[in-house]
Formats: C-alpha cells, sequence, structure tokens
C-alpha cells in the first residue's frame, strides 16, 4: 500500500512531467475533447508547455494560435482559466497523458456544463484513408435552425490531402478558425476558443456538394446544413443592417468607465473629433478580434483627431462581473480607449431602447459606428469578418481605414 508521502510525492513527479520538464514530453500537443450529452464530442488540440517558468496552454486552431496563462496544478488536479471568457476547466490528472474533468461557460441565463477529456495526442481527427473529394474554395451554405427556418452563408475552405481550413461567414460574422480532415466523403471541422465550441460534420457527394450537414454547438444547440461550391457566393446586407431611426443624426449616452466614472459622447474629449463606437461583449469572440484590431488602430492614430469609445453589452447587469470580464478583456489586447459598461444585458430585448434609443435595433455584436467631426453618425457597421476569414478581413480593415481617412477630412461642426 502507497504511503501518504509517496502517494504527494507521485503526484509532484506527474506535474514536473506536465510542466515540461521531462524531455520526453516537452512541447507535448495534445487532444482535447467536450463530450455532448448527444454522443458527439467537440475536439480541439493544444499544447502544453512553459513560458517564462510556468506552464501554459496553447490553443491551436489553425494558423491561430492562443495563449492561456492560466493554468494551475494542484495536487493531482489542473485548473484551466481562459483570459478573455467566462470560462474554465478543471480536471484530474489521471495519468501522464490523460485529465478527466469539466468545461464550465458562463451565460446570460444558467452557466453551460460539458464533460472534458484530454490525451497526448497531435491529430484531434482520425485521419484513416485518403480523401476522394477536395472541398477548396468558396461555397453558398444553407444552415436550418430547428424551428426549420433557414439562414444563409459562406464557407471558404482550403484543403491539401486530408488537412482542410477554413471558416463560414454569416451576416453577423465569422466562426473564426476551423481546422480539421476530409476522410474519404466525410468532412470533419473543429474550433474551439474559449467561447465557441463548434463541430461540423458533412458528407462530400462531389467536390462541389455538401449534404447532410450536422453543426454542433456547445452542449445542445444542433443545426443542419446543406452547401454549394460557388465562387461567387455572396451574403445579403439587410439581414443584420442596424440603421438610426428617420429623424435621428447623432447618439446620446452617458455609462460609467471600468472605474465607474462616466463618459459621454458629448464630452469635450470628443468634440470635432472622428468617433468609431464599438457595440460589444467580452463573452463574444468575434468582438475580441475586433478589439484587437481597434486597438492596434487606436495606437496608430489617436494623435490624429480620431477616439474610439466601447459599449458593453455584457451577460448580465452585474456590474462587478460585467467588470471583472471586461478588465481581463482590457489587459488582454492592451485597450487604451474607454470601455463602458451600459449595464444593458445582451438578452434583454430592450436594450437598443435603454441605451441608444436613437438606434432602430442593436441586432449583431459588434456593431461599429463611425461618427463624424459634427458629431452625427456617418455610418454603421456590421457583420465583422476576422483574421480567420483572410481576404474578407482584409477587406474589412481596407475599408475601415478608407472610411476613417474620409471622415477625417470632413469640416468640423466648428469650421462650417
Amino acid at each position: 500500500m502507497m504511503h501518504h508521502k509517496e502517494h504527494k510525492l507521485k503526484l509532484v513527479l506527474l506535474v514536473f512531467i506536465f510542466l515540461g520538464f521531462h524531455p520526453i514530453y516537452a512541447q507535448n500537443i495534445w487532444t482535447g475533447a467536450l463530450h455532448r450529452p448527444d454522443g458527439h464530442s467537440i475536439v480541439f488540440n493544444f499544447e502544453l508547455t512553459t513560458r517564462q517558468n510556468k506552464p501554459v496552454i496553447y490553443l491551436l486552431n489553425g494558423k491561430d494560435k492562443f495563449l492561456v496563462d492560466g493554468i494551475h496544478f494542484q495536487n493531482d488536479s489542473v485548473f484551466i482559466q481562459m483570459p478573455v471568457f467566462e470560462s474554465q476547466f478543471k480536471a484530474k490528472v489521471v495519468a501522464p497523458n490523460l485529465w478527466q474533468g469539466t468545461w464550465r461557460k458562463g451565460t446570460a441565463t444558467i452557466p453551460v456544463e460539458l464533460p472534458f477529456t484530454a490525451t497526448i495526442h497531435p491529430n484531434k481527427f482520425q485521419q484513416t484513408v485518403p480523401a476522394v473529394a477536395n472541398l477548396s474554395g468558396r461555397w453558398q451554405v444553407t444552415f436550418t435552425r430547428p424551428n426549420g427556418t433557414l439562414r444563409p452563408a459562406i464557407a471558404e475552405f482550403a484543403q491539401k490531402d486530408n488537412n482542410i481550413t477554413g471558416t463560414f461567414l454569416t451576416p453577423s460574422g465569422d466562426y473564426r478558425y476551423l481546422s480539421g480532415i476530409v476522410v474519404r466523403d466525410t468532412l470533419k471541422l473543429s474550433t474551439f476558443d474559449g467561447s465557441h465550441a463548434y463541430l461540423f460534420n458533412a458528407i462530400a457527394v462531389n467536390d462541389t456538394l455538401l449534404e447532410n450537414g450536422f453543426f454542433y454547438s456547445d452542449v445542445t444547440a444542433t443545426e443542419k446544413f446543406t452547401a454549394v461550391k460557388n465562387s461567387k457566393a455572396h451574403l445579403p446586407d439587410s439581414i443584420a443592417a442596424t440603421y438610426m431611426k428617420p429623424g435621428e443624426t447623432t447618439l446620446r449616452f452617458t455609462f460609467p468607465e471600468l472605474n465607474h466614472q462616466p463618459v459621454s459622447l458629448q464630452d469635450s474629449a470628443f468634440r470635432n473629433k472622428v468617433v468609431v463606437l464599438q457595440i460589444m461583449g467580452s463573452w463574444c469572440p468575434n468582438c475580441m478580434d475586433e478589439t484587437q484590431f481597434l486597438s492596434k488602430f487606436y495606437d496608430a492614430y489617436k494623435n490624429q483627431g480620431v477616439a474610439v469609445i466601447a459599449l458593453a453589452y455584457e451577460l448580465s447587469t452585474d456590474f462587478n462581473r460585467s467588470k471583472a470580464s471586461l478588465e481581463k478583456f482590457k489587459q488582454r489586447f492592451n485597450v487604451q480607449y474607454p470601455i463602458l459598461i451600459t449595464g444593458a444585458a445582451v438578452n434583454d430585448s430592450l436594450k437598443t431602447q435603454k441605451t441608444l434609443p436613437a438606434l432602430q435595433a442593436i441586432k449583431v455584436f459588434p456593431t461599429l459606428i463611425f461618427i463624424g467631426k459634427d458629431g452625427k453618425v456617418a455610418k454603421i457597421d456590421t457583420g465583422f469578418y476576422g483574421p480567420g476569414s483572410g481576404v474578407y478581413y482584409k477587406k474589412f480593415q481596407e475599408e475601415f481605414i478608407h472610411t476613417i481617412e474620409y471622415l477625417l477630412q470632413q469640416n468640423s461642426k466648428n469650421d462650417e
């Protein structure tokens, strides 16, 4: 029978192995799995290594390598806190190559929770036989909601042998970095970023037709989809579009910053400046990508008469809960512009009326509102496409900078 001290020593040695101090285990690539009650597992890869002599994880999704430094080993357990979202893992170290536990994510209602396992393995999907179809290209996609209504999307895939990467683009944004395989005629794609937990399965009838598609999200959400390859596939603009109400030209608001200091669009700090308003939430992965872009943009343009204000719609009306999540967001992306807590929860059907009543409706997150030096709303841009969308992200950046440069050339209200 193992004595208590021997048992504790064994656990300590296991932890040292996981930290990469054993050459056999250095730079480990693991496969994590979130096990849904319907039997489908959302799988993802991560690298367990060290950074500045501390354990870290990198989530691996296609070209994206996302740092997670909130990892802590204690006795026979490992605890992982995601750096941005209200998302964490708690697992038991069953063996040097096996963790078992749970993943938990905060929501606007009750938290979601799924069983979680992780094993040392570089391939999240098994590559058993060659692919019989090449799915590279642009696809017109139709998702079918559980209530039978349809929603359009575009898919962009790049395939080499069995391996495939890409994303889906919807009127409200993209599904970020997806990666997977094509085995014979079966497409399998997945991603996990701490908030998104997605799995896509479909059958390739040939190089130009996908049928029997299923999109599994988080704990129970499931949608069917079909897709047809179409190099000219496009999305309708009107679905996610947001407009000012008739007769309205400007926005008026006063909300507290994270330090409780009230900030208003009418403050002197924003007078005669081009102002970019970001409608966002710390729970939103696309908002994370957009914030990363805006933070770098602001650093480059803040001395040229440009201001940025983020308006946060969080999972609850609890100021301290919202502040805790937004502080992580702010630190992660080195945000130097004000982040304001609107006090309206994202699932509040009256959030627009309560916060920005001059708008017809806030439909999607994120949404950008460009305000000219005259204080009037010049443009509202919905449907952000991030770095996982390739050429679409490049187009977004070009149009964003073009809008800013155009507005900077306009006269202020004091010059008229």
